[in-house]
């Protein structure tokens, strides 16, 4: 068989035929010392192919609008320019959709989800519902860390922090479930600087939590800053003097919330001692996790998974979708696959006091 010189390969004819698939394969076969069939293979492996989103919450939630804005975006940097469809499996904080892809998706790159950032407390408490293990998806990226804030009715008989502390009666606040910010962000609160809520809990997404604060069925919700100032009806309701933040959980003031406390300042009002204020450090690192991450499956290639996260993280670069965006009022401070997946590691990796700490805190 006769053999061509490596400087050949990268000639602009090859080049050519790569592009216009006119590489036969007999061409194929001529060219194996660079074993090139293996390499075209992997390159177009997507051409043709449907790539599902899972998305662990409603339809019209911020997940939801996020990852119908950036499958727009993400095939052309992906080799072969798949199509992509949206599917939503609301429930549990998300913690259906993360189930569903650790144990039923098919382990072929052909499937990502949005789950909850802080879904790995749910496994390190125990909890019988978790079917999966943080640790061993193939974490893609987040387009955001992520800040919690705690929002309430303006009609609600609680005007100022004291009055929660000292009420008989603590507002009502509603949740999806453990591992979401509406459940764990009251749980912390309670426990560090002694303000109380009621957490209603298993509603199947934010639509719903909606509808629940409208009626009056709740009084307050804990949220995502970025959410909360991102997407309807949230800024219609502060338009409106619906609804005020009374609390976020930055260790730095919000430029968008720049009368509102902080749990830090809060922490040394109360003199909160330190072995807490450590715990709910632990806690609040979930936010480097963002509240709407990419997972795909465990089991991933190498090369599948660099393609995946390559082509995610040049979708939030790319302009179109920056300017898209930027008119939605969201930002991108954009977390790394590779990031992700040592953080996954390292929150999983927890000591027993904060295991039981965190048992204590979200079984309540």
């Amino acid at each position: 068989m006769k053999r061509y010189p490596l400087n050949w390969f990268k000639s602009s004819q090859v080049q050519a035929f790569k592009v216009f698939g006119l590489v036969s394969v007999l061409t194929l076969e001529l060219l194996n010392p660079l074993n090139l069939e293996q390499a075209f293979a992997q390159a177009n492996s997507y051409q043709g192919k449907t790539i599902r989103v899972i998305v662990g919450y409603q339809a019209g939630d911020s997940h939801d609008q996020w990852a119908r804005t950036y499958t727009r975006y993400l095939g052309k940097y992906i080799p072969g320019n798949p199509n992509f469809l949206v599917q939503n499996m609301p429930g549990a904080g998300g913690m259906i959709a993360a189930n569903y892809m650790y144990n039923i998706a098919k382990q072929d790159g052909l499937s990502l989800a949005t789950i909850g950032g802080a879904l790995y407390f749910a496994q390190l408490i125990g909890r019988s519902e978790v079917k999966y293990d943080w640790n061993k998806f193939t974490w893609i990226g987040t387009p955001e860390r992520s800040g919690f804030l705690v929002f309430m009715r303006t009609d609600a008989p609680y005007k100022t922090l004291e009055d929660i502390r000292n009420a008989s009666e603590p507002p009502r606040c509603s949740a999806t479930g453990v591992g979401s910010s509406g459940y764990d962000v009251p749980r912390l609160l309670e426990d560090t600087v002694g303000l109380r809520f009621k957490v209603i809990s298993g509603y199947p997404g934010g639509a719903d939590q909606d509808l629940a604060m409208e009626r009056g069925e709740v009084q307050c919700r804990a949220f995502t800053i970025d959410a909360f100032f991102g997407r309807e009806p949230f800024p219609t309701w502060i338009k409106k003097g619906f609804v005020r933040v009374i609390m976020q959980m930055e260790r730095k003031r919000h430029p968008k919330l720049q009368d509102v406390p902080t749990i830090w300042e809060l922490m040394d009002q109360y003199k909160v001692p330190e072995a807490k204020r450590r715990l709910a450090t632990v806690y609040l690192n979930s936010g480097q996790f963002g509240s709407r991450p990419i997972v795909s499956t465990p089991g991933l290639s190498a090369e599948q998974t660099k393609i995946l996260r390559d082509a995610y993280i040049k979708t939030l670069k790319d302009p179109e979708f920056l300017d898209e965006i930027t008119k939605r009022g969201w930002t991108v401070d954009a977390v790394s696959g590779e990031d992700l997946q040592a953080l996954a590691k390292e929150v999983i990796d927890q000591p027993p006091e904060v295991v039981a700490w965190l048992k204590k805190l979200l079984t309540k």
